[in-house]
């Protein structure tokens, strides 16, 4: 029991040691408050430029706490190796509990096909017009490297993925949307200029493969190239197979807009 105890004890302080590294931030426009996390690259020269990435948690993270929204990926982001192979700025905003980062309805459907996804003349959530307000804010701060600035997210983060994607088609390097979706309409506004990488599970009965697959059809129809991982025997927890992807990080940060 004690050895138990202690096994414990160790767990839980590796875990307070790695949060400790997420810098507690708030965003603040008006009246609305926006909980972030913020990551600081490695070993940062103060007349550095580096890259921002913004990444999008699911739905069951959302709340008040500015804690939840590392579930799934604090460790892919503190990994020492790809802490000094990719230095880079990290931004982990959470959603409250009775918002979203995307527009969609949910419906019900036989063939599992649950959302309806808006296009983009439907006004953004609050959440999500608070997270681009924040990233517009934060890429034109000194440090930052505007030409590599990249978004990825899972699930609902996933569907916000695509969101941002088409709502700042000029400010995103590279895309990683994670068992996500979006209306396909909206492609045509990022396809060409975004390279995008997208993940997702043959198996997903939450949110449909087929989401994803419509985006990259029509990612190729408005003159995309877009990446597509379809992972066989796959439920929606994806991005587990995503973040152990040898080139996950190296696809991403070698992705650069022209000047």
């Amino acid at each position: 029991m004690r050895f138990l105890l202690l096994i414990f004890l160790v767990f839980n302080l590796s875990i307070s040691q790695n949060e400790s590294i997420f810098l507690h931030k708030k965003f603040i426009d008006g009246n609305d408050t926006l909980n972030y996390r913020l990551l600081i690259p490695k070993k940062l020269k103060k007349k550095g430029k580096y890259p921002l990435h913004l990444f999008l948690h699911g739905f069951g993270e959302r709340g008040s706490d500015n804690k939840q929204q590392l579930k799934y990926i604090a460790g892919l982001f503190i990994n020492q190796r790809n802490r000094n192979l990719y230095k880079s700025y990290g931004v982990f905003p959470q959603c409250p509990d009775d918002d979203s980062w995307t527009n969609r309805k949910l419906v019900k459907s036989k063939d599992g096909m649950n959302y309806k996804f808006y296009d983009e003349n439907k006004k953004e959530t609050k959440a999500l017009n608070l997270v681009m307000k924040l990233m517009d804010s934060l890429s034109n701060t000194n440090n930052v490297n505007k030409n590599k600035i990249y978004v990825s997210g899972l699930s609902n983060g996933g569907m916000g993925t695509f969101e941002m994607l088409y709502r700042r088609p000029n400010m995103f390097a590279a895309g990683v949307p994670i068992c996500g979706g979006a209306n396909p309409k909206t492609a045509k506004l990022f396809a060409k200029n975004t390279p995008v990488w997208i993940f997702h599970g043959a198996k997903d009965d939450v949110v449909h493969p087929l989401y994803s697959v419509s985006m990259v059809e029509a990612i190729i129809k408005a003159g995309g190239n877009p990446k597509f991982t379809l992972y066989d025997n796959v439920n929606h927890d994806s991005w587990i197979n995503a973040f152990k992807e040898k080139d996950f990080f190296k696809w991403i940060y070698s992705q650069k807009k022209n000047d």
